[in-house]
């Protein structure tokens, strides 16, 4: 992880978990990539991705979200995003909240795990 980002992923029962804090854009959208490559497995584990504490988001920083739903998409494997108000912001402004299965908060993300 690059100083600006920094991420953690915590395996449960139903998915995994991945939090990042700093910042998600063209400095750390590789490194996003590789950090959540390096855990994600060949499983069928759903994946919650926790932005609520990210302090910005930019068009690179989206892309990589947008390819992580692609790639869930094509292995069958339910994917959530949960953001603060700068992160729910972003992703409204370019109309893709439902597509990237945007959240208003974890414990609501991990309750639609259960109703998946």
């Amino acid at each position: 992880m690059t100083v600006s980002l920094r991420g953690g992923c915590e395996r449960q029962a139903k998915c995994l978990l991945f939090s990042f804090t700093g910042q998600l854009d063209a400095y750390s959208d590789k490194q996003f990539n590789e950090f959540i490559a390096s855990h994600y497995g060949d499983g069928k584990l759903a994946l919650v991705i926790d932005l609520s504490r990210i302090d910005f988001i930019d068009s690179s920083g989206l892309g990589a979200l947008v390819q992580l739903a692609k790639q869930c998409n094509e292995a069958v494997r339910q994917f959530l995003l949960v953001g603060n108000a700068r992160v729910v912001q972003t992703v409204k402004l370019v109309r893709l909240e439902d597509f990237l299965h945007l959240q208003p908060d974890l414990d609501t993300a991990l309750g639609r795990l259960t109703a998946a």
